[in-house]
């Protein structure tokens, strides 16, 4: 383990950031201990243990697992910037495992440092806050397509939603971003299966649309991928009709 510096840069980058001051990113900075890399398959929280910190992704992806029948439910996929647990300050117990997705770099906040925070930072707490309800956010949406669009659609979209939230931490490009994440994941997260999701990559592909290879995602035409997956980022809190610009700011 090492210790971290200035490791809370991509926290709500392009997003929320602009309405922290720089004491409260100071504060933030302070408040990781240890950083750690896991390797892929890593447990960074299993359902039903009690937690005493909550963690930071600086690099790689984590997915939210939910065991049923044998097999490992993808629920939810977290980000570099992203908190893959604060809520687990005030749950202490999670209901789904934290997985690593590839090697991960991550960073620790004590639960007792937090508990400062919610005290001391009115503020920088409601900030954080945000960031928990980001999730749900996230989440009502991804319950959401998984009624309204086909296979190939939701694939899409989950391709679009993640451009996006790299582009926010400066991780995607004009043409596409790296993930780790492979068929059986993809096939999880859109609620398929894996011989399923392969005739559903091989679709897209052909329809110029997307293509998934050796851990690349390119995007030959980000537009029509969003008009196909009727892709709106509002609920990413990004741009859009719900972007917070001065919302947020210490008065």
């Amino acid at each position: 383990m090492n210790q971290p510096s200035g490791q809370t840069r991509l926290f709500l980058k392009g997003r929320l950031r602009h309405a922290m001051s720089e004491r409260e990113g100071a504060l933030l900075d302070s408040l990781t201990e240890t950083s750690e890399r896991v390797p892929d398959g890593h447990i960074l929280q299993r359902r039903g243990v009690p937690a005493d910190h909550s963690t930071l992704i600086l690099d790689g992806f984590v997915a939210r697992m939910i065991e049923h029948r044998g097999s490992r439910n993808v629920v939810g996929l977290q980000v570099p910037g992203d908190f893959a647990d604060l809520h687990a300050f005030a749950l202490k117990r999670l209901d789904h495992d934290l997985v690593a997705i590839g090697p991960v770099l991550l960073a620790y906040v004590s639960h007792a440092k937090l508990a400062t925070v919610l005290k001391e930072e009115p503020h920088l707490t409601r900030i954080l806050w945000f960031s928990t309800l980001l999730d749900a956010a996230i989440h009502r949406e991804w319950i959401l397509k998984l009624e309204q669009l086909r296979a190939e659609e939701r694939l899409a979209h989950l391709m679009c939603e993640l451009w996006h939230r790299l582009n926010f931490v400066g991780l995607a490009d004009p043409h596409g971003f790296n993930m780790p994440l492979l068929q059986t994941h993809l096939a999880n997260a859109c609620g398929t299966t894996a011989v399923h999701i392969n005739r559903v990559l091989k679709s897209v592909r052909q329809k110029g649309l997307l293509d998934i290879n050796r851990g690349r995602v390119s995007l030959p035409d980000r537009p029509a991928l969003e008009r196909f997956a009727q892709f709106q980022p509002d609920y990413l809190y990004g741009e859009g009709s719900l972007f917070l610009s001065e919302d947020l700011r210490q008065p």
